[in-house]
Protein backbone atom coordinates (compact mmCIF):
# COMPACT_ATOMS: atom_id res chain seq x y z
CA UNK A 1 0.00 0.00 0.00
CA UNK A 2 1.02 3.63 -0.32
CA UNK A 3 3.03 5.19 2.50
CA UNK A 4 0.99 6.60 5.36
CA UNK A 5 -2.23 4.66 4.86
CA UNK A 6 -4.19 4.36 8.08
CA UNK A 7 -5.27 0.95 9.35
CA UNK A 8 -8.88 2.01 8.87
CA UNK A 9 -8.31 2.92 5.24
CA UNK A 10 -6.46 -0.34 4.57
CA UNK A 11 -9.28 -2.35 6.12
CA UNK A 12 -11.98 -0.41 4.26
CA UNK A 13 -10.09 -0.82 0.99
CA UNK A 14 -9.54 -4.56 1.44
CA UNK A 15 -13.14 -5.27 2.45
CA UNK A 16 -14.51 -3.16 -0.40
CA UNK A 17 -12.59 -5.03 -3.10
CA UNK A 18 -13.48 -8.40 -1.58
CA UNK A 19 -17.22 -7.75 -1.72
CA UNK A 20 -17.23 -5.53 -4.82
CA UNK A 21 -18.61 -8.20 -7.23
CA UNK A 22 -21.77 -8.48 -5.14
CA UNK A 23 -22.37 -4.71 -4.88
CA UNK A 24 -24.69 -2.88 -7.33
CA UNK A 25 -22.80 -0.50 -9.62
CA UNK A 26 -24.33 2.65 -8.15
CA UNK A 27 -23.39 1.59 -4.64
CA UNK A 28 -19.86 0.70 -5.80
CA UNK A 29 -19.37 4.25 -7.02
CA UNK A 30 -20.84 5.74 -3.86
CA UNK A 31 -18.51 3.65 -1.70
CA UNK A 32 -15.48 4.55 -3.85
CA UNK A 33 -16.35 8.22 -3.51
CA UNK A 34 -16.50 7.85 0.27
CA UNK A 35 -13.22 5.91 0.28
CA UNK A 36 -11.42 8.54 -1.77
CA UNK A 37 -12.90 11.39 0.28
CA UNK A 38 -11.40 9.81 3.40
CA UNK A 39 -7.99 9.40 1.80
CA UNK A 40 -7.54 12.39 -0.55
CA UNK A 41 -6.45 14.92 2.06
CA UNK A 42 -3.72 12.63 3.36
CA UNK A 43 -2.03 12.40 -0.05
CA UNK A 44 -1.85 16.05 -1.04
CA UNK A 45 1.93 15.85 -0.80
CA UNK A 46 2.37 13.02 -3.31
CA UNK A 47 -0.74 13.04 -5.52
CA UNK A 48 -1.07 13.84 -8.33
CA UNK A 49 2.63 14.78 -8.25
CA UNK A 50 5.33 12.91 -6.40
CA UNK A 51 8.53 14.90 -6.87
CA UNK A 52 10.64 11.77 -6.36
CA UNK A 53 9.24 10.36 -9.61
CA UNK A 54 11.10 12.93 -11.70
CA UNK A 55 14.55 11.30 -11.38
CA UNK A 56 15.83 10.49 -14.85
CA UNK A 57 17.16 7.03 -15.76
CA UNK A 58 20.85 6.30 -15.58
CA UNK A 59 22.65 7.25 -18.82
CA UNK A 60 19.59 9.18 -19.97
CA UNK A 61 19.66 9.60 -23.77
CA UNK A 62 16.63 11.82 -24.20
CA UNK A 63 13.65 11.30 -26.49
CA UNK A 64 13.80 10.79 -30.28
CA UNK A 65 14.47 13.94 -32.33
CA UNK A 66 15.36 15.77 -29.10
CA UNK A 67 11.70 16.15 -28.16
CA UNK A 68 10.97 17.69 -24.77
CA UNK A 69 8.72 14.88 -23.52
CA UNK A 70 6.90 11.76 -24.68
CA UNK A 71 3.15 11.25 -25.04
CA UNK A 72 1.38 7.87 -24.95
CA UNK A 73 -2.43 7.67 -25.12
CA UNK A 74 -4.25 4.46 -24.14
CA UNK A 75 -7.81 3.25 -23.62
CA UNK A 76 -9.16 0.34 -21.59
CA UNK A 77 -12.36 -1.11 -23.07
CA UNK A 78 -14.28 -3.04 -20.43
CA UNK A 79 -17.91 -3.32 -21.54
CA UNK A 80 -20.02 -3.63 -24.68
CA UNK A 81 -20.91 0.04 -24.23
CA UNK A 82 -17.23 0.83 -24.47
CA UNK A 83 -16.85 -1.35 -27.57
CA UNK A 84 -19.69 0.54 -29.26
CA UNK A 85 -17.79 3.80 -28.78
CA UNK A 86 -14.34 2.65 -29.93
CA UNK A 87 -14.58 3.51 -33.60
CA UNK A 88 -16.16 6.92 -32.96
CA UNK A 89 -13.35 7.70 -30.54
CA UNK A 90 -10.79 6.44 -33.03
CA UNK A 91 -12.15 8.70 -35.78
CA UNK A 92 -12.02 11.76 -33.53
CA UNK A 93 -8.45 11.04 -32.44
CA UNK A 94 -7.28 10.37 -35.98
CA UNK A 95 -8.81 13.61 -37.22
CA UNK A 96 -7.14 15.46 -34.35
CA UNK A 97 -3.76 13.98 -35.30
CA UNK A 98 -3.37 11.46 -32.48
CA UNK A 99 -2.86 7.70 -32.37
CA UNK A 100 -3.74 5.51 -29.41
CA UNK A 101 -3.84 1.97 -28.08
CA UNK A 102 -7.04 0.12 -27.14
CA UNK A 103 -6.88 -2.73 -24.60
CA UNK A 104 -9.70 -5.27 -24.70
CA UNK A 105 -10.85 -7.84 -22.13
CA UNK A 106 -10.88 -11.23 -23.95
CA UNK A 107 -13.59 -12.68 -21.71
CA UNK A 108 -15.88 -9.71 -22.32
CA UNK A 109 -15.16 -8.81 -25.94
CA UNK A 110 -18.01 -9.64 -28.30
CA UNK A 111 -17.28 -7.41 -31.28
CA UNK A 112 -13.52 -7.79 -31.64
CA UNK A 113 -13.82 -9.32 -35.11
CA UNK A 114 -15.10 -6.02 -36.50
CA UNK A 115 -13.41 -3.50 -34.19
CA UNK A 116 -9.81 -4.72 -33.96
CA UNK A 117 -9.10 -4.91 -37.71
CA UNK A 118 -10.52 -1.43 -38.20
CA UNK A 119 -8.35 0.00 -35.42
CA UNK A 120 -5.23 -1.60 -36.84
CA UNK A 121 -6.03 -0.51 -40.40
CA UNK A 122 -6.06 3.08 -39.16
CA UNK A 123 -2.69 2.81 -37.42
CA UNK A 124 -3.96 2.27 -33.90
CA UNK A 125 -2.70 -0.41 -31.51
CA UNK A 126 -4.52 -3.26 -29.76
CA UNK A 127 -3.55 -4.88 -26.47
CA UNK A 128 -4.94 -7.42 -23.99
CA UNK A 129 -6.58 -6.19 -20.77
CA UNK A 130 -6.66 -9.03 -18.23
CA UNK A 131 -8.81 -12.02 -19.12
CA UNK A 132 -12.21 -11.68 -17.40
CA UNK A 133 -11.74 -8.40 -15.49
CA UNK A 134 -12.89 -10.08 -12.30
CA UNK A 135 -10.02 -9.02 -10.04
CA UNK A 136 -8.82 -12.61 -9.58
CA UNK A 137 -5.90 -12.78 -11.99
CA UNK A 138 -3.30 -12.64 -9.20
CA UNK A 139 -5.17 -14.53 -6.50
CA UNK A 140 -2.57 -17.34 -6.64
CA UNK A 141 0.41 -18.43 -8.70
CA UNK A 142 -1.50 -21.42 -10.01
CA UNK A 143 -4.46 -19.26 -11.06
CA UNK A 144 -2.18 -16.84 -12.90
CA UNK A 145 -0.38 -19.64 -14.76
CA UNK A 146 -3.71 -21.12 -15.78
CA UNK A 147 -5.00 -17.81 -17.13
CA UNK A 148 -1.66 -16.90 -18.70
CA UNK A 149 -2.16 -19.74 -21.20
CA UNK A 150 -5.36 -18.10 -22.49
CA UNK A 151 -3.95 -14.57 -22.33
CA UNK A 152 -1.02 -15.67 -24.49
CA UNK A 153 -3.45 -17.12 -27.01
CA UNK A 154 -5.19 -13.76 -27.36
CA UNK A 155 -1.89 -11.90 -27.51
CA UNK A 156 -1.03 -14.11 -30.47
CA UNK A 157 -4.48 -13.96 -32.07
CA UNK A 158 -4.62 -10.17 -31.92
CA UNK A 159 -0.91 -9.81 -32.73
CA UNK A 160 -0.64 -7.69 -29.60
CA UNK A 161 2.68 -6.61 -28.11
CA UNK A 162 1.34 -5.45 -24.76
CA UNK A 163 -0.73 -6.34 -21.73
CA UNK A 164 -2.49 -4.47 -18.94
CA UNK A 165 -4.05 -6.20 -15.94
CA UNK A 166 -7.49 -5.28 -14.68
CA UNK A 167 -7.79 -2.86 -11.73
CA UNK A 168 -4.06 -2.12 -12.13
CA UNK A 169 -3.25 -5.25 -10.12
CA UNK A 170 0.30 -6.37 -10.81
CA UNK A 171 2.99 -8.85 -9.99
CA UNK A 172 5.84 -8.01 -12.32
CA UNK A 173 7.49 -11.39 -11.79
CA UNK A 174 4.42 -13.39 -12.79
CA UNK A 175 3.63 -11.08 -15.70
CA UNK A 176 6.91 -12.35 -17.15
CA UNK A 177 5.01 -15.56 -18.00
CA UNK A 178 3.28 -13.65 -20.78
CA UNK A 179 4.62 -13.41 -24.32
CA UNK A 180 4.84 -9.63 -24.31
CA UNK A 181 7.10 -6.83 -25.39
CA UNK A 182 5.72 -4.57 -22.66
CA UNK A 183 3.35 -4.42 -19.71
CA UNK A 184 1.31 -1.38 -18.66
CA UNK A 185 -0.18 -2.43 -15.31
CA UNK A 186 1.52 0.10 -13.01
CA UNK A 187 1.67 3.83 -12.32
CA UNK A 188 4.07 6.43 -10.97
CA UNK A 189 1.82 7.34 -8.04
CA UNK A 190 -1.82 6.55 -7.36
CA UNK A 191 -2.60 5.92 -3.69
CA UNK A 192 -6.28 5.39 -4.54
CA UNK A 193 -5.77 2.17 -6.48
CA UNK A 194 -6.51 -1.15 -4.70
CA UNK A 195 -2.85 -2.16 -5.07
CA UNK A 196 -1.38 1.25 -4.52
CA UNK A 197 2.38 0.62 -4.68
CA UNK A 198 3.54 3.18 -7.21
CA UNK A 199 6.71 2.78 -9.23
CA UNK A 200 7.79 6.36 -8.38
CA UNK A 201 8.97 7.15 -11.90
CA UNK A 202 7.60 9.03 -14.90
CA UNK A 203 9.82 6.99 -17.21
CA UNK A 204 9.54 3.45 -18.56
CA UNK A 205 11.80 0.82 -17.05
CA UNK A 206 12.96 -2.69 -17.83
CA UNK A 207 11.79 -5.65 -15.76
CA UNK A 208 14.07 -8.65 -15.55
CA UNK A 209 12.87 -11.95 -14.11
CA UNK A 210 15.43 -13.23 -11.62
CA UNK A 211 14.80 -16.89 -12.44
CA UNK A 212 14.94 -16.82 -16.25
CA UNK A 213 16.57 -13.50 -17.09
CA UNK A 214 13.63 -12.72 -19.37
CA UNK A 215 13.03 -9.00 -19.78
CA UNK A 216 10.20 -6.76 -20.88
CA UNK A 217 9.50 -3.03 -20.73
CA UNK A 218 7.14 -1.64 -18.08
CA UNK A 219 5.11 1.46 -18.98
CA UNK A 220 3.58 3.09 -15.89
CA UNK A 221 0.70 5.49 -16.36
CA UNK A 222 1.68 8.95 -15.19
CA UNK A 223 -1.57 10.93 -15.45
CA UNK A 224 -4.63 10.13 -13.28
CA UNK A 225 -7.23 7.90 -14.88
CA UNK A 226 -10.39 9.53 -16.24
CA UNK A 227 -12.66 7.36 -14.08
CA UNK A 228 -10.95 8.53 -10.90
CA UNK A 229 -10.98 12.20 -11.85
CA UNK A 230 -14.37 12.66 -13.43
CA UNK A 231 -16.55 9.89 -11.99
CA UNK A 232 -15.20 9.25 -8.49
CA UNK A 233 -13.79 12.70 -7.65
CA UNK A 234 -16.38 14.44 -9.85
CA UNK A 235 -13.93 16.99 -11.22
CA UNK A 236 -15.62 19.39 -13.64
CA UNK A 237 -12.52 20.47 -15.53
CA UNK A 238 -9.12 19.14 -16.65
CA UNK A 239 -7.01 21.26 -14.29
CA UNK A 240 -5.44 18.23 -12.57
CA UNK A 241 -4.50 16.71 -15.92
CA UNK A 242 -2.99 20.03 -17.02
CA UNK A 243 -1.06 20.50 -13.80
CA UNK A 244 0.41 17.00 -13.93
CA UNK A 245 1.19 17.20 -17.65
CA UNK A 246 3.01 20.52 -17.21
CA UNK A 247 5.10 18.98 -14.43
CA UNK A 248 5.95 15.93 -16.57
CA UNK A 249 6.97 18.22 -19.43
CA UNK A 250 9.17 20.29 -17.12
CA UNK A 251 10.94 17.09 -16.08
CA UNK A 252 11.17 15.59 -19.57
CA UNK A 253 9.18 12.48 -18.71
CA UNK A 254 6.59 10.24 -20.33
CA UNK A 255 2.98 11.41 -20.16
CA UNK A 256 0.93 8.21 -20.34
CA UNK A 257 -2.80 8.38 -19.72
CA UNK A 258 -5.55 5.74 -19.47
CA UNK A 259 -9.07 6.68 -20.50
CA UNK A 260 -12.17 4.53 -21.01
CA UNK A 261 -14.67 4.89 -23.84
CA UNK A 262 -17.06 3.04 -21.48
CA UNK A 263 -17.30 6.19 -19.34
CA UNK A 264 -17.26 8.84 -22.07
CA UNK A 265 -20.63 10.31 -22.92
CA UNK A 266 -20.65 11.22 -26.62
CA UNK A 267 -24.34 12.03 -26.94
CA UNK A 268 -24.49 15.09 -24.68
CA UNK A 269 -27.73 13.86 -23.13
CA UNK A 270 -28.36 12.82 -19.55
CA UNK A 271 -25.28 10.94 -18.35
CA UNK A 272 -25.20 7.75 -16.38
CA UNK A 273 -23.66 7.84 -12.91
CA UNK A 274 -20.43 6.36 -14.26
CA UNK A 275 -20.06 8.68 -17.27
CA UNK A 276 -18.45 12.05 -17.96
CA UNK A 277 -18.73 14.36 -21.01
CA UNK A 278 -16.27 13.40 -23.74
CA UNK A 279 -15.43 17.07 -24.27
CA UNK A 280 -13.14 16.87 -21.22
CA UNK A 281 -10.90 14.41 -23.06
CA UNK A 282 -11.15 16.49 -26.23
CA UNK A 283 -10.09 19.56 -24.25
CA UNK A 284 -7.08 17.69 -22.93
CA UNK A 285 -5.89 16.76 -26.41
CA UNK A 286 -6.48 20.33 -27.58
CA UNK A 287 -4.44 21.62 -24.62
CA UNK A 288 -1.53 19.36 -25.56
CA UNK A 289 -1.51 20.58 -29.15
CA UNK A 290 -2.04 24.25 -28.28
CA UNK A 291 0.57 24.49 -25.53
CA UNK A 292 3.21 22.04 -26.71
CA UNK A 293 2.87 21.95 -30.49
CA UNK A 294 5.66 19.79 -31.88
CA UNK A 295 7.65 19.56 -28.62
CA UNK A 296 6.54 16.01 -27.84
CA UNK A 297 7.34 12.58 -29.22
CA UNK A 298 3.95 10.97 -29.76
CA UNK A 299 4.34 7.19 -29.58
CA UNK A 300 2.20 4.10 -29.45
CA UNK A 301 3.03 1.90 -26.45
CA UNK A 302 4.80 -0.66 -28.66
CA UNK A 303 6.91 2.13 -30.18
CA UNK A 304 7.82 3.34 -26.72
CA UNK A 305 8.77 -0.20 -25.69
CA UNK A 306 10.90 -0.58 -28.86
CA UNK A 307 12.71 2.65 -28.11
CA UNK A 308 13.32 1.79 -24.47
CA UNK A 309 14.53 -1.73 -25.20
CA UNK A 310 16.86 -0.45 -27.91
CA UNK A 311 18.41 2.14 -25.62
CA UNK A 312 18.39 0.49 -22.21
CA UNK A 313 18.17 -3.27 -22.66
CA UNK A 314 21.48 -4.08 -24.31
CA UNK A 315 23.90 -2.65 -21.77
CA UNK A 316 24.08 -4.54 -18.50
CA UNK A 317 25.59 -1.42 -16.93
CA UNK A 318 22.14 0.19 -17.14
CA UNK A 319 20.39 -2.48 -15.13
CA UNK A 320 20.94 -0.88 -11.74
CA UNK A 321 18.72 2.11 -12.47
CA UNK A 322 16.82 1.24 -15.64
CA UNK A 323 15.49 -2.21 -14.81
CA UNK A 324 13.89 -3.86 -11.84
CA UNK A 325 13.88 -7.30 -10.34
CA UNK A 326 11.91 -6.36 -7.24
CA UNK A 327 8.25 -7.25 -7.68
CA UNK A 328 5.74 -5.26 -5.61
CA UNK A 329 2.95 -7.79 -6.07
CA UNK A 330 4.69 -11.03 -5.15
CA UNK A 331 2.97 -11.42 -1.80
CA UNK A 332 0.12 -13.19 -3.61
CA UNK A 333 1.71 -16.64 -3.24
Amino acid sequence: MAPGLTKEYKLFNRIYYEIKPAIPRSLQITLRRLLIHLAKRRYRGIWPIDEKASVRPKNWKGWPDNKKFALVLTHDVETTKGEDRCLELMKFEKNAGFKTAFYFVPGRVWKSAEIIPELKKNGFEVGVHGLFHDGRLFVSRAKFRERAVFINRFLSKWEAAGFRAECMHHNLDWIGDLNIQYDASTFDVDPFEPQSDGMTTIFPFIVERPDTGKRYVELPYTLPQDFMLFVIMREKNINIWKKKLDWIVANGGMALVITHPDYMNFEGNRRAMDEYPVHLYEEFLAYIKYKYGNLFWHALPSEMADYWASNYLASSSNLDNNSRNIFPGDKND
